[in-house]
């Protein structure tokens, strides 16, 4: 009896459990938006008074990239947090595009879905305990389910939707009322899935199809914004008001989230030619260019400081960051990433002597009048403020110094040889270290 006696006023005396719950992770990314599209990033373009409010709270990072220039490895590559060679995703369906007499060399096969064996972030927050959502733009397989999420609404292997108003003509979707908007409705589904009654944490993947093409708004919105800015044409207003309505609706999803949760923003890959806003950076989505690799790219969260970084960074980051947040063990070895969690906190890091690295063994026919090419078969390193561009078709290498030539308008590969040389050699090596596919050279025709 005592000792019953003793042991009950041990426990009526012992602490409670007061460790935190685990938080919430959002992460919000925009297909296509280009670099200085939204009010917070430099030279930033249009109105966007609810992204800029969550750049408020955590480090904006104004050299981030994607790694790849499209939709489809980009994703693979921030999803997975690992480089294409790895999951072998390299471009948007066929690497063999454009008229086939344009090109001299035969790519490799590209992957067009995850592997089953691809490792996301989904399957790897799930098994920590986590209850995981998708909402929007997949692209990367037939379900996201099949890649860890327990939620889908919206996500298949298409890369744009049909229509940014119902009917959707989407099999993963419900047509709501006629004429309601695939944006707003999006946001409400993904709302219902951090609102359920649920006590685990959950990782929401919310992948906006907005603002990828077919450019869709409603007549009302593009008047107003054509009065407020009659330089405009109606494809530019269009689009703005595309974006717009993503940054109302990302205002709304906030309201759902604690200040202790995780929240990510960015974009997939570069911005669209002649809409998106990607001055003063050289090309666009597609390409290996600044403008085509460069995304926003806000990361908010507890121990986070607020403020700006200009400390090249890629989408590879995210993954390992996102697990040091919550506190996930992870093999570091898997990961081609590395955790940012030093630099939002402010402490000391070593990132600024690492080395960026894109290859993108495939055509992209150009769809205008500059020539067959967007681009052709081609890698890239970046190292410090230096960036390299190789194209396989015939070696030619263009050296760039970012930091005094943010456009890329001034090749230095004549001028710098050795800093040419040096870039060149560890390209080369990196691509032999996770094994890159190459293309290959296709006969000469005599005629």
């Amino acid at each position: 009896m005592i000792l019953s006696i003793c042991l009950l006023l041990c426990t009526l005396a012992a602490p409670a459990d007061t460790a935190s719950p685990s938080p919430d992770v959002v992460m919000i990314v925009v297909d296509d938006m280009a670099w200085a599209d939204p009010g917070f990033m430099p030279g930033g373009a249009l109105d966007t008074p609810h992204m800029d409010a969550l750049a408020q709270r955590g480090m904006v990072f104004t050299q981030a990239t994607s790694n790849g220039p499209n939709c489809a490895p980009s994703r693979a590559c921030m999803i997975t947090g690992q480089w294409s060679p790895r999951h072998g995703i390299h471009t948007v369906g066929s690497a063999k595009r454009g008229k086939a007499q344009n090109r001299r060399m035969e790519p490799p096969k590209n992957g067009l879905w995850l592997k089953p064996a691809a490792r996301t972030m989904a399957e790897h927050l799930g098994e920590a305990g986590y209850r995981t959502g998708h909402a929007g733009k997949w692209h990367l397989g037939k379900d996201p389910k099949d890649q860890g999420f327990d939620f889908n609404v919206g996500g298949n292997k298409a890369g744009h939707p049909k229509s940014y108003f119902s009917p959707y003509r989407n099999d993963d979707l419900v047509d709501g009322p006629a004429g309601e908007s695939l944006t707003d409705r999006l946001t409400d589904e993904a709302i219902g899935f951090l609102d359920a009654e649920d006590e685990r944490p959950a990782f929401l993947h919310m992948s906006y199809y907005a603002v990828h093409t077919p450019l869709q708004a409603t007549e009302e919105e593009i008047a107003a914004l054509r009065s407020n800015h009659p330089e405009w044409d109606k494809r530019q207003a269009t689009y703005a008001a595309m974006v717009q309505r993503v940054d109302r609706n990302i205002g709304r999803l906030l309201e759902h989230v604690d200040e202790n949760d995780v929240v990510i923003f960015c974009s997939d890959n570069g911005g669209q030619p002649h809409i998106g806003n990607i001055s003063p950076l050289r090309g666009s989505k597609g390409m290996l260019y600044e403008g085509g690799i460069r995304v926003p790219l806000v990361i908010a969260g507890p121990g986070t400081s607020a403020g700006q970084s200009d400390l090249p960074v890629t989408l590879l980051d995210l993954a390992p960051t996102v697990y040091d947040m919550v506190d996930v063990s992870y093999e570091h070895d898997s990961l081609d990433g590395d955790s940012l969690v030093p630099v939002l906190s402010g402490q000391d890091h070593s990132l600024e002597s690492r080395s960026h690295y894109w290859h993108f063994p495939a055509y992209l026919e150009a769809g205008g009048k500059s020539g067959p090419w967007r681009t052709t078969p081609a890698g890239a390193i970046r190292h410090g403020r230096w960036k390299l561009i190789e194209y396989f078709e015939d070696g030619r290498l263009e050296l760039y110094d970012l930091e005094t030539d943010p456009g890329e308008s001034r090749n230095q590969a004549d001028d710098e040889p050795a800093v040419r040389d040096r870039l060149h050699e560890l390209l080369r090596d990196w691509r032999q270290s996770v094994n890159a596919p190459m293309p290959t050279p296709l006969p000469i025709d005599p005629q």
